[in-house]
């Protein structure tokens, strides 16, 4: 992505602060054989089932039920979404109403389940009929995180979650804490939108 940043930090400013944060901070240990993962090994089931093709798809739809809601909500949203569909063309063809009904733990519940169906339409018109992500992995970041964010309802947070966590790619979800932080620093500049600071952050921080 290339973008006036406003910003004068570098990547090597970035390592820098890094570096420093690390020194100040003790980093926080994570067990790789207990710690959570947002995906299963490529020949395991996902949390809920899906297939690895699918597991993309999972991920994306679990982030827009986690969209201004507590974790504990998202997942109890998830169980009940995963537990009463049996697949992704049920949960588009849902009555809205019920679909609302289902998901209502996670709030919002009527606007989260129309972002569900039109990101769900939006996938099977993209793939000829297949719900699956996997194509994105083959586009630039920029590229994967525009067809994303051009889905009603999918803003740069929800995208970045995805890229991220599910297929590895170089971009930060840039929640209200990290934007704050990041303006305090001066990595963003302090008038800059959610928006610009997803921009500016892409930018500037090393994909290392």
């Amino acid at each position: 992505m290339s973008t006036d940043t406003d910003s004068e930090w570098t990547g090597e400013a970035v390592r820098d602060l890094h570096a420093d944060l690390v020194e100040l901070y003790e980093p926080i240990e994570r067990d790789p054989e207990g710690a959570e993962t947002d995906a299963a090994p490529d020949d395991e089931a996902g949390e809920h089932g899906t297939t690895a093709d699918a597991r993309g798809v999972e991920q994306l739809l679990t982030t827009i039920l986690s969209q201004n809601v507590a974790d504990q909500n998202t997942r109890r949203a998830a169980d009940s979404l995963f537990a009463t569909y049996d697949d992704y063309r049920a949960i588009e063809d849902a009555p809205i109403a019920e679909l609302a009904e289902t998901i209502r733990v996670a709030g919002l519940p009527e606007t989260k389940a129309e972002r569900i169906q039109r990101s769900l339409a939006a996938i099977r018109e993209e793939t000829g009929g297949a719900y699956s992500l996997a194509f994105l992995d083959a586009l630039p970041t920029s590229e994967a995180k525009s067809w994303l964010t051009n889905i009603k309802g999918i803003g740069p947070k929800t995208a970045s979650v995805v890229l991220n966590f599910h297929f590895g790619k170089p971009t930060m979800a840039v929640d209200t804490h990290v934007e704050r932080v990041s303006k305090r620093f001066g990595l963003v500049p302090e008038s800059a939108s959610n928006q610009r600071a997803h921009d500016v952050l892409d930018e500037v921080i090393p994909d290392d």
